[in-house]
């Protein structure tokens, strides 16, 4: 990278921390800290869910998957829209109209303290792992670009680049202290910034990698048997139904993704914002997971987990590769963020409050979600230095969604409709499944020692060659047939039931009139104006300098000058109208 490149980086992470600022002052007690007040508006909540989704995995992982196999990447991120689309039918208005500040408040209301305690602590090894993954997948994609001089201290003496592990240690502690400061309003408003900036940036080197190919032709003679192929390497159909399934229950009872939907007004709203993200996954898989495609068929053989920032590079000005790492950057920040403000706001609002301190003000509260936004954050950190010893980054991802996150969010999701199951039932069901898909992962596919047992080594050969179909089998199919018969069998009503009705009952009122009641917020269209303001002015400026590709940067700026534009005329006349309806004109 070049000077610009640096200095686009920088500014980007001062933004960053300008709307943690602005946003922390919003923050007047535990339920502005955790849930936005109830007030974020649905395309921000619908736009931050979608961002959650992306990190730097997206690129390595999806784009190595893109490079190495073809179409059947895409494939499998347009798996993550049909989910998002069946919980905002099903499940988000639900959430929504419980009325409680943490998805946890959920749990324990239902599942009783064994049942919070369960999916507290076995959610947060889950998320860790996973989001871990994606802070690993970013420090690796872009130490290469990072060059030390011989005696730096953060120099990695092998490679000459920034050290990996001083990367790791970077990226996130800028993430946890601008989450730290600004809360769920920071994580909500730092995605839509992300989402700008990582959507201009990707289809600018779409656009770019497009003008690159010489042919269709010479482009097809180039790529792999197979490579625009639905299915492929292992991913067949089987494994798509069943991720379809697993993002389903991600998307629907994962913290982060719950967070959001009861942080707007109205379950309409919630419904709403989740069909902004599933509309989203539907439509630009093939947009994001481009260039990683083209490169194959256009560039030599390479590492395909750098395939996309190599892409990147090859076709991208000086200057704009910066805004190419601020966008990655900004992925990951939204993942690892939105995480860590979830399992802050657990921390404080269901152990520290009830266990430590009753009594505690609500001042006390924010500084004790803020310490443990610390604690959690170093945790994160931790677990991203050791992803190298745990398989590697697609390995692990694959494993931990497919064999965790059914067992763990379906008995949770499933108490949202049934009145029978309760907490036997979500014990029986995760741990077996757990316990099942540990002995087959870890004892019979991963321990080499099995294959002393020669009546074994078929078994163990065919396990090892169907490993993702395995995992889908034990961590997918296996919980809900469970679930279904458990469901079947169901005379009695659980207690818990009776607790969740209770709860809703004394907040329908209050949730009612906040939906009638509430004023036009500015707040939220007027960051993102400013961003595209920011962002147009960034992108010309960069186009005087570039040597070549200046005629497409400048659309690209004056395109988002009239969106801006466009922002600006909508936000006057909400305000005017905002304003009649309360001096009743």
């Amino acid at each position: 990278m070049v000077s610009f490149d640096y200095t686009t980086v920088f500014l980007y992470i001062l933004g960053l921390f300008a709307i943690s600022w602005i946003t922390s002052k919003r923050i007047t007690d535990q339920k502005d800290m955790f849930s936005a007040g109830r007030q974020s508006p649905w395309w921000v909540s619908g736009l931050s869910g979608f961002m959650t989704m992306f990190s730097a995995s997206t690129f390595v992982v999806w784009g190595g998957i893109a490079y190495r196999l073809g179409f059947v990447a895409i494939m499998i991120n347009t798996c993550y829209g049909i989910a998002a689309l069946a919980v905002g039918f099903w499940v988000a208005g639900r959430w929504n109209r419980l009325g409680i500040s943490t998805p946890a408040e959920y749990i324990k209301l239902r599942y009783g303290k064994v049942g919070l305690h369960l999916f507290t602590w076995a959610m947060m090894i889950k998320r860790i792992m996973g989001v871990s993954v994606s802070l690993y997948a970013l420090a690796l994609l872009l130490v290469a670009l990072i060059p030390m001089d011989g005696g730096s201290f953060f120099r990695d003496p092998e490679t000459g680049t920034l050290s990996l592990t001083w990367a790791i240690v970077f990226f996130g502690a800028i993430v946890v202290l601008y989450t730290m400061q600004g809360g769920l309003w920071a994580v909500l408003m730092t995605d839509v910034l992300q989402f700008i900036v990582l959507t201009l940036v990707v289809f600018l080197v779409s656009v770019l990698m497009i003008f690159k190919v010489d042919s269709v032709s010479e482009y097809m003679a180039n790529v792999p048997e197979g490579f625009l192929s639905p299915v492929g390497g292992g991913y067949g159909w089987f494994f798509l139904m069943g991720w379809v399934l697993i993002n389903f229950f991600i998307t629907g009872a994962e913290w982060a993704f719950v967070q959001r939907f009861i942080a707007v007004r109205s379950p309409k709203d919630a419904r709403k914002s989740c069909y902004l993200f599933g509309a989203l996954y539907l439509t630009t898989p093939l947009f994001w997971l481009l260039p990683p495609l083209l490169y194959r068929g256009i560039g030599p053989e390479v590492n395909p987990g750098q395939a996309y920032i190599l892409a990147a590079q090859s076709v991208l000005p000086p200057g704009v590769l910066g805004l190419m790492f601020a966008a990655m950057f900004s992925a990951t920040a939204s993942m690892v963020s939105s995480q860590l403000n979830v399992f802050a706001g657990v921390m404080t609002n269901d152990f520290y409050r009830p266990i430590l301190n009753p009594r505690a003000t609500q001042s006390t509260l924010i500084r004790v979600g803020r310490v443990f936004t610390v604690i959690i954050g170093s945790l994160l950190i931790g677990s991203a230095l050791m992803v190298p010893y745990m398989g590697g980054a697609e390995k692990l991802i694959i494993a931990i969604n497919s064999l965790l996150v059914v067992p763990l969010y379906a008995p949770a999701m499933w108490g949202l409709f049934s009145k029978h199951i309760g907490i036997r039932h979500m014990l029986w069901v995760s741990l077996s499944s757990f316990s099942l898909g540990g002995l087959v992962k870890f004892g019979i596919i991963g321990n080499p020692w099995m294959m002393e047992f020669d009546n074994l080594v078929g078994t163990i050969e065919f396990l090892k060659a169907n490993s993702k179909n395995v995992e889908v089998s034990i961590g997918v199919v296996m919980p809900l047939v469970m679930l279904v018969v458990l469901e079947w069998r169901g005379r009695t009503q659980d207690p818990g039931w009776d607790e969740v009705e209770k709860q809703r009952l004394s907040v329908a009122q209050d949730i009612e009139e906040s939906n009638i009641s509430g004023a036009f917020d500015p707040m939220p269209a007027n960051i993102v104006m400013v961003s595209l303001l920011v962002c147009s002015a960034a992108m010309i400026f960069l186009a005087l300098i570039a040597d070549s590709g200046r005629g497409i940067i400048v659309v690209f700026a004056l395109a988002l000058l009239a969106i801006a534009g466009i922002i600006y005329a909508g936000v006057k006349r909400l305000i005017r109208k905002s304003l009649n309806a309360e001096s009743g004109g």
